[in-house]
């Protein structure tokens, strides 16, 4: 059974509500137990197959929260390599921190990102919990698949 974190950052709910919908959609599968977390040590990322990360954009930037999680993993030397990765996030109008993080896990941990991010304006509504649901079975298909 693979092991996949949701790690996410929500101020105004939205990103949340995209993370329990590709939650939904991991679900979907057997094959996953999924774990949806606000905060985590750098040192339990190692335990996990699959490591998504959910991050709003606020003024052109991830989260404060998030880089220190990356900023620490990188300082302890966490062992992320192979790991599968993927990002999503709201935004209002640039949404370039999901794209931040999967050039992160993909140049400074060599994971095995999932590409494109996604990414919702605003609030999602219900095309946009759809496409988080998908998110989460093509998230599925790629652990399923480096096997």
């Amino acid at each position: 059974m693979y092991k996949v974190l949701i790690l996410y950052y929500s101020r105004t709910g939205n990103t949340e509500k995209m993370a329990k919908a590709i939650e939904d959609g991991i679900k979907t599968s057997q094959e996953a137990h999924v774990e949806l977390k606000y905060h985590i040590k750098p040192e339990e990322l190692e335990s996990f197959d699959a490591i998504i990360i959910g991050v709003p954009t606020y003024h052109h930037d991830m989260t404060s929260d998030m880089k220190n999680v990356f900023e620490e993993a990188a300082v302890k030397n966490i062992n992320l390599k192979g790991k599968v990765g993927a990002a999503f996030g709201s935004y209002g109008w640039s949404g370039e921190a999901p794209r931040m993080a999967l050039e992160i896990m993909k140049n400074k941990f060599e994971m095995n990102i999932l590409t494109p991010p996604l990414l919702i304006k605003y609030t999602p509504d219900q095309t946009g919990l759809r496409k988080c649901r998908e998110f989460g079975e093509k998230i599925i298909e790629k652990l399923t698949q480096k096997d």
